[in-house]
């Protein structure tokens, strides 16, 4: 978790430190840096209503929710920063985020196509990389891979220990044994009737 918080400030920083035109995004990249994330949240959210709406206020209104622990506010602003912005680095730093929200939620698969996108976007984006490939391997120890569990599951045939016959198989040989020993008993009922052993002669 910590990794995620680090880089999410690595993130906002790409905006935070940039020459803005806007006074109050600029007040509230102020209060951001003072981490007073809800006097952020609330300049942030004055500059969106000037129009046009600033789209960095947006993006960093975003970061300000993410650190009140309001993830699913935060990723509705960056769901639409993903899709409807045309400007590749805000683009690719609104699915960045979108992908440590999924990472924090344990949302796993959501994650890492976020980072995957952002990489396409941006090749370059080591924080997104090095997301990507925690997720990855955290996702791997979550599901192991087929041929894993195939080979766990021939292990286990191997351990329990294999019956010599089948059910079907071990009928029929019963029905022969019980036929056999009807056999025995007529010999011998037989044999009694006609007197049975006889002591010998001398």
């Amino acid at each position: 978790m910590k990794f995620l918080m680090t880089i999410i400030l690595v993130t906002v920083d790409h905006f935070l430190f940039a020459q803005q035109q806007n006074q109050t995004v600029q007040t509230g990249n102020s209060y951001y840096r003072q981490q007073q994330y809800d006097k952020a949240e609330s300049e942030y959210r004055k500059a969106m209503t000037t129009p046009p709406p600033d789209k960095i206020a947006k993006f960093n209104l975003a970061s300000s929710l993410i650190k009140q622990g309001r993830a699913d506010e935060a990723n509705k602003l960056l769901a639409e920063l993903s899709i409807k912005e045309d400007k590749p680095d805000i683009r690719s730093n609104a699915i960045y985020d979108q992908g440590v929200i999924y990472t924090q939620q344990k949302k796993l698969e959501a994650s890492i196509e976020s980072y995957k996108q952002t990489l396409r976007l941006n090749p370059n984006d080591q924080e997104a990389r090095e997301n990507l490939q925690k997720a990855l391997l955290e996702l791997k120890k979550k599901n192991p891979p087929k041929k894993q569990e195939e080979k766990k599951k021939k292990e286990q045939q191997k351990q329990q220990p294999k019956p010599k016959i089948t059910p079907r198989e071990a009928q029929q040989q019963l029905k022969l044994l019980e036929q056999k020993e009807k056999q025995v008993q007529e010999r011998l009922q037989k044999n009694s009737k006609e007197g049975g052993s006889q002591p010998k002669d001398w």
